[in-house]
């Protein structure tokens, strides 16, 4: 593929939204010792690709300018790096690309072979591309502090989804109900009837009082929240937390860290946990296999050609989609 180039889309600066995207040809990236090049089939947008973009992971990422962004991606190898053992031309594979390097928005990518895991043909391009952070986002939650077993042995848990029916809350209600687990989850009033589709026990209206109050129909504590948006004070939660129940913060901002330093100074049993996600091929591989076997679905909000990044860019900007938005070359 030397040589080559390809359409790709890029930012060279801080902010500028969608307006800030612009079309152009690079060169076709070589994998490098233990990387493969992939001819891309679909990408899904994070929120974390516009945070990257707005500067609010400043000065780590993006670790330069111009940015091709996003790094959820499914396509087939076309060409593998030195000392590559797992995978050959002509493998379709699912993957997550480096944050600090990014590659998603374009025909061609190349990913490290410890993050690619291989596709089967169940699994669509699109359901597979919007994996990756998402689906292993949610996955870490529930079997890291929130101590859920997905084999459904272990003790019952009362777990609540904030923001039910977005990127990473549709996956964590459906990881969680492969627990033992009573699940309360928030969303819009028009995602309801969705929500309750996932395995959700009980949904409530983030809008109304006892929505935004978080507290649960039947009366029940949460012994862990996945909590997907921001916005909400731990004053919020505390009252509705278990005697040691824990708040699992996706997107921890200041004040989520100044809690969870509190929290662990008084030696509160009721704790904030700041959750920052270590991708593992494992776990990937893990949920690839649940789609395959009905178990996991993706529910795709939208599909943009790869022309048109601008217009999912605007929609994963915007806050409120329903499950994932794809991208496609």
């Amino acid at each position: 593929m030397a040589g080559k180039v390809m359409h790709a889309v890029q930012y060279d600066s801080y902010g500028g939204g969608a307006a800030g995207l612009k079309h152009v040809e690079v060169p076709v990236p070589t994998p490098n010792k233990g990387e493969v090049l992939l001819k891309l089939e679909a990408t899904s947008l994070n929120p974390v690709d516009w945070k990257i973009q707005k500067g609010m992971l400043r000065p780590l990422l993006p670790r330069k300018f111009p940015c091709i962004p996003a790094t959820d991606v499914a396509g087939e190898i076309v060409e593998v790096g030195p000392e590559v053992k797992d995978y050959k031309p002509g493998d379709k594979v699912v993957a997550i690309l480096n944050h600090l390097n990014g590659g998603g928005l374009a025909e061609y990518a190349v990913a490290k072979e410890s993050l690619t895991v291989l596709r089967p043909p169940e699994v669509s391009a699109a359901d597979g591309a919007s994996l990756p952070v998402a689906a292993l986002t949610a996955h870490q939650a529930l079997t890291g502090p929130a101590e859920v077993k997905l084999d459904g042995s272990g003790p019952q848990k009362n777990i609540l989804v904030t923001a039910a029916s977005g990127g990473v809350g549709h996956y964590a209600v459906q990881l969680a109900k492969l627990g033992n687990t009573h699940i309360t989850a928030t969303c819009g009033a028009r995602n309801i009837d969705f929500v309750k589709s996932l395995g959700a026990d009980e949904v409530i209206d983030y809008k109304t009082p006892e929505g935004a109050a978080l507290k649960s129909p039947s009366g029940k504590k949460y012994d862990a929240v996945v909590h997907c948006t921001t916005g909400i004070p731990w004053s919020t939660f505390e009252p509705n937390l278990s005697p040691k129940g824990k708040v699992i913060d996706l997107t921890p901002g200041a004040s989520a860290m100044w809690t969870f330093a509190v929290k662990k100074l008084t030696l509160s049993k009721k704790q904030l946990v700041p959750l920052i996600l270590i991708p593992k091929r494992e776990n990937l591989d893990y949920l690839v296999k649940l789609v395959k076997e009905g178990k996991l679905k993706t529910v795709i909000d939208s599909r943009h050609p790869l022309s048109k990044a601008e217009e999912a860019w605007a929609r994963i900007m915007d806050g409120h989609a329903t499950g994932k938005i794809v991208v496609e070359p």
